[in-house]
């Protein structure tokens, strides 16, 4: 169960992880416009990474977020098997 729940929090943790590595790797390259910047702005989104999870996890949004899909996936495997048996009405079978 933890495997799913992680798998549905990685969207946006992995934007500002992403970003994150992207502007670490500007700064150490010295690119120019980074390299000015402080370095608690080039981190600042490893931080907003740990925000957004702890946030998510906290709120309950990811067990939300996985119940919705496992419902979603209850209700498909019942009418495939509905389809499968012919007990579905002529509208739902068009």
């Amino acid at each position: 169960m933890r495997l799913a729940k992680l798998a549905v929090n990685w969207s946006l943790f992995m934007y500002f992880l992403g970003l994150g590595l992207v502007l670490l790797v500007l700064k150490y390259l010295e690119v120019d416009p980074v390299v000015t910047w402080s370095w608690w702005v080039v981190l600042a989104p490893f931080g907003l990474a740990m925000a957004w999870w702890a946030w998510a996890d906290a709120t309950g949004y990811t067990k939300k977020k996985v119940m919705e899909k496992e419902n979603a996936r209850r209700k498909e495997r019942i009418e495939r098997n509905k389809e499968a048996m012919g007990t579905l009405s002529s509208k739902k079978r068009r």
